[in-house]
């Protein structure tokens, strides 16, 4: 579905006539540095469903949704036109959402969260959830690996493997070109995208890659320790057993040079409990299902009324 302006992306509707019988849904999405995914699932009792089996009525992609790399008016826009082509393809319409949870980078503050609820506050949604997430990680490996070229043509540091490898990947022919090509679009999702050439570089031998790979994995573990030690997830001893979900593009990569790996090593130095959870569904399907439970307790609730 091509972008359009304003309330076009929705038209569909117009030309869309629904059936009596028509389901009801609920849409998850998982907006990313590089690309947001939403699903639209059935909203049907879901207690004799597996992980395998969850109701998916379609999937829809679209670009980056982060409003502090793309400016609100993209990331606006890319919300919404991920949600409609989802509803489009399953044959329904915003008036048989029942629920949607939107599990979003670049939402760091309350008022992050209030200004997205506003972009998407439909009317025939009664229930809509702004997950938080910064979605800054692949960003940060990336635009390290940038500098080290800089300063390696400057002479300012030491000479990389990033230098021929990353001017390869964006077809330039020398480092002097990297500010115009940052500046010409500085969006955080085509910095995040060299990330795969820094671990490959790293697999290779490359020293100056594997220390910002290891300096950045060091820095992730640091916040995870904090947020657990914040919440008391590990116990007064440090050694209690928590859940830690392992969930994100860098950490699912699954190369040789394996940074989520490398994240559970370090936090389990300090907290032998943590317990590495690889999801069996895709974000997305997981927003929609923690829509689901959320329906499903507000339904629970006004029936105890």
């Amino acid at each position: 579905m091509k972008r359009h302006r304003s309330g076009e992306v929705w038209d569909f509707e117009l030309e869309m006539p629904m059936s009596r019988d028509a389901c009801d849904v609920i849409l998850g999405l998982d907006g990313g540095t590089t690309s947001t995914v939403c699903i639209c699932m059935a909203a049907m009792p879901l207690s004799n469903q597996s992980s395998d089996t969850v109701p998916v009525l379609a999937r829809s992609l679209a670009g980056c949704s982060n409003h502090n790399s793309v400016g609100e008016i993209a990331a606006r826009e890319t919300l919404e036109q991920v949600m409609a082509e989802a509803l489009m393809k399953s044959g329904s319409n915003r008036f048989a959402v029942r629920a949607v949870c939107l599990a979003v980078s670049g939402v760091n503050h309350p008022t992050d969260q209030e200004r997205i609820l506003n972009w998407l506050r439909f009317d025939s949604i009664p229930l809509l959830q702004v997950k938080q997430s910064s979605g800054i990680f692949g960003y940060g490996i990336a635009a390290q690996a940038l500098t080290a070229v800089v300063k390696a043509h400057d002479g300012r540091g030491p000479q990389t493997m990033l230098t021929s490898s990353i001017l390869r990947a964006l077809e330039l022919s020398s480092p002097d070109e990297l500010v115009g090509w940052t500046y010409a679009d500085p969006s955080w999702a085509r910095i995040a995208a060299l990330v795969p050439v820094v671990v490959s570089c790293a697999e290779s031998g490359d020293q100056v890659s594997n220390k910002i790979l290891l300096d950045s994995v060091q820095e992730l573990a640091a916040s995870v320790k904090a947020v657990v030690q914040r919440l008391g997830l590990c116990g007064e001893d440090g050694r209690s057993s928590f859940p830690l979900v392992m969930v994100g593009g860098v950490l699912e990569a699954n190369k040789r040079w394996d940074i989520g790996k490398e994240v559970i090593k370090y936090i389990s130095k300090d907290h032998p409990g943590a317990c590495p959870i690889r999801p069996k569904v895709e974000p997305a399907v997981g927003a929609a299902l923690l829509a689901w439970n959320y329906l499903m307790k507000e339904s629970e609730g006004n029936l105890g009324r």
